[in-house]
Formats: C-alpha cells, sequence, structure tokens
C-alpha cells in the first residue's frame, strides 16, 4: 500500500510539475520527455537566425547543423545552436534519463531481457540443489544460525539455502546470481506465509538484510575507478565493506528488536564473530599483495567462487543421481524445470519493475529530483556540511530509486572532480553500501503478489540514511 501511494506520487507531481514548466515556458516540447535518450540536448526554444545577435549569428549560421557552442559568462552554462530547415534550435543541458516511452522499450530490452535469461540459468541450478538434496544438507548445517535470524522459519527447510545463496552472492558482488536467487528465496518463504497479501517477518528480515548489501568485492566500482584513471583503484574498497557491514547490522538490529529476537543467543554472535573474523582475515590478505596482484584478486575471487558453485552443484548432482530417478525425472530434465519457473518469474515481474521505472524516468527528467536534490544539498550547507560532501548527495539521494542513475551521476563526479578527489571516493562509498531500494521492493514483493509490505519500506530508508551517514564519516577518516 505504501509503495503503491509512493509510486502514484511520483508519477503525478512529476506531471504536474512538467506541465507547470511548460505553461511557463521552460519547456519548449515534450516529445522528449516521452521519446528522448539519455544525455540527448534538450531543445529549450527556437527562432529566425535574424534574431540572433551579431556577435554569433555568422558563427551559427557557418556551422550549420554541426551546431555551434556558446558559453554564459556569468553562470557558465553552455547552449548549442544549430540551423537547420531556416530556423535556429537552441538547445541547453542533457535529458537525465530515457524519456517515458524509450523508457518502456529499455525496460524489456536492456533489463528484462538479460534478467529472464540469468533466472533461468540459476533457477534450473537452484531446482538441481532442491531435487539432489544438496539444498537439503545446506539447510540442515545453517538452520542453527537462520532459526535464530528468522524464528519462524521451520529447521532445514529450503528458503534457508536460498537465502544463504543470495546473501553469498551479494558478499562476491554477484548481482547477476543474487537476483535469482533471492526471488526463490522470496517463492519459498511465501509458502510459510499464511496471509499472502501481506509481508511475513521473514519475508521483512530477509529483504532488509538483502538491502543492506553486505559486500566483501565491490568489483563494479573497482572497475569504474580504473576506468577513471585513479592511482590506485581499490583504494575504497575497506570503506566500502565498513558502510556495507554497519548498514546490515543495523538492519538486523532494526529489525529484530521489532520482531523480538534474541541477539544474545550464542549461535549468533559466534556466528557475527566468524564472519568479522574472516572479513578481516581476506583484508589483511589483499593489503599483503602488490598491486597487480591484488587487482587480480579482487578481479578474479567472484568468478571462481561462481564457477565453483556450478561445478559443485553439478557434481553433486551427478554422483546423486539415483534421487533424480526416484522422483522420475532426470538431471537435465530437472534443470530444464527450474528454467522455466524462472522464465515464468521474469515474465511476472515486468509490469511492477516496468511502472517503477517509468515513474522514476519522468521524476528525473521533469527536472523535479534536480530541485530537491540542489535543495538538499542547499540546506546541509547551512549547517556546515563541506561543498565536497554535497556535491556527492546526488548519488546517494537517486540510488535507493535507481542503480542506473546514480550511476551516471557517479561517473559524472570521478569526471569533473577527479577519481581520487573526497567527492570521486565518497559517490563509490555511497553506490556500494546501499541497494536500490524501491526497485527491489516492487520486484521482490511483486514476484509473490504481496500487497502490504507493512515496515519494510520505512527500516530500508532507514538503512539507507545510517549508509549515508556512515560512508562520510568513513571517508572522512580514510581520506578527508
Amino acid at each position: 500500500m505504501v509503495l503503491s501511494r509512493f509510486w502514484l506520487i511520483l508519477f503525478l507531481s512529476s506531471i504536474f510539475f512538467i506541465l507547470i514548466n511548460f505553461a511557463l515556458d521552460k519547456k519548449y516540447v515534450l516529445d522528449e520527455l516521452l521519446n528522448g535518450k539519455k544525455d540527448d540536448p534538450i531543445l529549450v526554444s527556437e527562432m529566425y537566425p535574424e534574431k540572433l545577435s551579431p556577435a554569433i549569428k555568422d558563427s551559427v549560421m557557418n556551422a550549420g547543423e554541426k551546431g555551434f557552442i556558446v558559453k554564459d559568462t556569468k553562470t557558465g552554462e553552455e547552449s548549442l545552436y544549430v540551423f537547420k530547415n531556416k530556423a535556429v534550435k537552441i538547445y541547453k543541458g542533457k535529458l537525465k534519463s530515457d524519456g517515458l516511452l524509450a523508457t518502456c522499450k529499455s525496460t524489456l530490452v536492456d533489463l528484462i531481457i538479460p534478467l529472464i535469461a540469468y533466472l533461468a540459468f540459476f533457477c534450473g541450478l537452484m531446482q538441481l540443489l532442491i531435487d539432489s538434496g544438496a539444498s537439503e544438507k545446506l539447510s540442515r548445517f545453517l538452520s542453527p544460525l537462520f532459526v535464530n535470524i528468522f524464528p519462524t522459519i521451520p529447521k532445514n527447510h529450503e528458503s534457508i539455502s536460498y537465502m544463504t545463496l543470495n546473501f553469498a552472492a551479494n558478499f562476491l558482488g554477484l548481482d547477476s546470481a543474487a537476483t535469482p536467487f533471492g526471488l526463490k528465496a522470496m517463492e519459498s518463504l511465501q509458502t510459510l506465509n499464511t496471509d499472502k497479501d501481506k509481508a511475513s517477518d521473514a519475508q521483512i528480515m530477509f529483504m532488509c538484510l538483502h538491502a543492506a548489501g553486505l559486500t566483501l568485492l565491490p568489483t563494479s566500482i573497482i572497475g569504474y575507478r580504473a576506468a577513471a584513471n585513479a592511482e590506485n583503484p581499490a583504494d575504497v574498497m575497506l570503506p566500502c565493506i565498513i558502510t556495507s557491514f554497519v548498514g546490515t547490522l543495523a538492519a538486523l538490529i532494526i529489525v529484530g528488536i521489532r520482531q523480538r529476537i534474541n541477539f544474545f543467543s550464542g549461535v549468533l554472535i559466534i556466528s557475527l564473530m566468524v564472519i568479522i573474523s574472516g572479513i578481516v582475515g581476506i583484508l589483511f590478505y589483499i593489503n599483503s599483495l602488490d598491486f597487480i596482484s591484488k587487482n587480480v584478486f579482487t578481479g578474479n575471487l567472484s568468478s571462481i567462487i561462481l564457477f565453483a558453485i556450478i561445478i559443485i552443484i553439478m557434481v553433486f548432482s551427478f554422483i546423486n543421481e539415483k534421487k533424480f530417478v526416484h522422483i522420475n525425472t532426470t538431471i537435465f530434465d530437472s534443470f530444464v524445470k527450474g528454467a522455466t519457473d524462472g522464465l515464468h518469474t521474469g515474465v511476472k515481474i515486468f509490469p511492477y519493475v516496468l511502472g517503477m521505472l517509468a515513474a522514476i524516468s519522468l521524476f528525473r527528467n521533469s527536472g523535479l529530483f534536480e530541485i530537491i536534490s540542489n535543495g538538499i544539498a542547499q540546506l546541509f550547507s547551512y549547517f556546515g556540511v563541506g561543498k565536497q560532501i554535497t556535491d556527492a548527495l546526488p548519488v546517494a539521494l537517486l540510488r535507493p530509486f535507481s542503480s542506473g542513475g546514480s550511476r551516471g551521476f557517479l561517473l559524472d563526479a570521478m569526471n569533473n572532480y577527479g577519481a581520487d578527489s573526497f567527492t570521486g571516493r565518497l559517490t563509490c562509498i555511497f553506490q556500494c553500501s546501499a541497494e536500490t531500494t524501491f526497485y527491489v521492493i516492487a520486484v521482490y514483493f511483486g514476484s509473490v503478489n504481496i500487497k502490504n509490505i507493512r515496515y519494510t519500506l520505512g527500516t530500508m530508508l532507514i538503512v539507507d540514511l545510517i549508509c549515508v551517514i556512515t560512508a562520510v564519516l568513513i571517508a572522512m577518516w580514510f581520506f578527508g
């Protein structure tokens, strides 16, 4: 219910703001909001050449369709003048996101179709995990820990293995694998849910822990920094790990208090200590490597582990082939069955993803997000927050809405301020330490048709805020 209202408010407020700007002649055409592509120049006016000032008229006419750039000496803004078909078109700024109809197309072609492919493959593997008995063994091994965090889940339930694989994929920065595992976990948890329209305690805990996104190897961030010619692309790795770990603990504590979980359980305390020790041990090992070895290790560990998971599932299935025969199937047919379920899941979540991304497209292109972002940055500046921090805030503000949008701000910040600047590093930590909250909620709860998400959204936004504050403090500690 909360997400539905938020989506409607986002959509209507953006349209209302667009119409006001159009009425006030601040928008020349609306077609770009429907059909435009991200980074397309925005048409702000059109006039006959005779109305141009003599200072630029000849230059514009000579440039023709190639365009002539004029820079405002007062504001520093650049305008592109293009002479075509007896008129001069004036462009200023760039489209922040794909237009509404272009978003619909790209959502299907660039997001849903690849996602369906990932879902089909990994759901096929998960079916092997179930039919071979590996899921049962994994669940039995991890039940003592999960029973403390998810007290409503029966011991050895299959959802435990799905959640474990989801957390592991997030931990290693394997987004393509994390989503299929997570969706399968939500479907499995839904079988235990007595009220099918309302999120269960277990589903809320899983969603919040997933959204906190504890990450050990932020490979994509390291890649972006390397492409931006950072002196040491992996220098934000430790700040990213610390920030995401704080976010994960915050999610566990906030939801745990609400669900009255026993935090003093010996199994839970020992498990947390083992996880912390493992992270610290790996960090010490990485810090002991030279520059090239460090890049090789961080670049290959995730892929090696993913390959290892696939190989283990395949080998275990082959060894336990009799179990497939016992249920009148084969290893290949079992994989196909799981892949088919993944295909159906991908088709099912498409409308939820489309609705959310369409609203975000209008929100960004309307200019409303930019006004809100600048207003918040200005407000922070009144409290003495430095410009280096406020320049990075757009990434933190957009991250809960759109991973691609926040990534655009991240790359722009590193391009404008430098990959090794405080702002450039802080944006990387912001990008790594939070999840696309609204997208994840729409996809995961939409996959099981849950309408009432209860306190999930509020908790996830609080965790996002904690991650933002932690990221600033950690960045100041390491790079300030």
